[in-house]
């Protein structure tokens, strides 16, 4: 068990602000009902300085929406590229309301960042998601040097569901034998489906996500699916192989039903060889990210996430 009994307190600032701004993500009220207030959560403008372009792309069932992110100071000329995919349970999120996070990783890395508003469940169960961010990925290697980046160094990031989309495609670029990716950032990710972790039960009713919110959102996406021979494209931590995929930070928190899930991953993909680094921010909660610039030690966390992913893409 990686965290276990004696594991810190919630960080004592972060728990003044879900005081005062208490949110919980839940299926109650159906799935347009948890978009909306994951929407009216109270964000601030973030890096306005952040150059940024919608376009639309091709992708497999018509087209997908995307964010360019240029940095004002670039990791390099040409910059890097990271392709961003959001979180939200496959549910919830899309540009707008994760366009900050994504202006966070340009400004620290260096790079430009591409967002990528793929189709969500329960309208569209596994695999749409899988499909639509695999077409962006495609998509960034052919035009990277169009957007002005670099198509030599391109990696993935995602939190959450966004993290097990992020692992999933840079397993299916290994399998494909491209696009060549440096780097993999997984925040929080959803790679196992082993409701047995420990932290499943430890962090049963945790703030901001709960573990009845995972079994929740797991049905929207894919509760059509039979886990028990659940292919690696729903469930990453299940691959035939790690060996080969690219190096990785796995960002995890204490208080978030999905640690262990991060911290099985990380050890999968080191039993392989695979360079990797998890960072258990024990204090903090599920969703640390929106909480960057607010709480110091989220802005601890994902400033040190992010300056592994520049690391690796200098």
């Amino acid at each position: 068990m990686s965290d276990s009994d004696a594991r810190p307190g919630l960080d004592p600032i972060l728990e003044k602000v879900l005081e005062a701004v208490p949110f919980q993500l839940t299926v109650d009220g159906g799935a347009e009902a948890a978009r909306s207030r994951f929407r009216d959560l109270p964000r601030g403008e973030v890096h306005p300085e952040v150059r940024t372009e919608d376009r639309t792309i091709d992708g497999p069932a018509g087209e997908i929406p995307i964010r360019l992110y240029w940095p004002a100071e670039p990791l390099g000329d040409p910059p890097p590229i990271v392709l961003f995919l959001h979180g939200g349970g496959w549910v919830v999120g899309d540009l707008d309301t994760y366009d900050g996070t994504a202006r966070h990783h340009a400004v620290h890395t260096g790079a430009v960042v591409v967002a990528v508003d793929y189709r969500l469940a329960p309208e569209h169960p596994f695999p749409a998601a899988v499909d639509d961010v695999w077409a962006a990925t495609r998509w960034v290697a052919e035009h990277a040097a169009e957007l002005g980046a670099d198509p030599n160094r391109i990696a993935v990031a995602g939190d959450s569901a966004g993290g097990n989309l992020a692992a999933v495609v840079a397993q299916l670029a290994r399998d494909a034998g491209g696009p060549a990716l440096r780097f993999q950032l997984l925040w929080y990710p959803a790679t196992t489906w082993d409701l047995s972790l420990p932290s499943f039960t430890e962090n049963a009713h945790a703030p901001i996500l709960d573990t009845s919110c995972v079994k929740g959102f797991s049905r929207w996406y894919a509760g059509h699916v039979d886990l028990s021979t659940a292919p690696s494209t729903l469930i990453p931590g299940r691959a035939e192989s790690f060996a080969g995929l690219p190096p990785a930070y796995v960002a995890v928190a204490g208080h978030d039903p999905l640690r262990d899930d991060g911290i099985r991953y990380g050890e999968l993909l080191a039993a392989a060889g695979v360079p990797v680094e998890v960072h258990n921010a024990q204090t903090l909660v599920h969703g640390y990210l929106g909480y960057t610039d607010i709480v110091p030690a989220a802005t601890e966390a994902v400033r040190t996430a992010l300056a592994a992913l520049r690391a690796a893409l200098t």
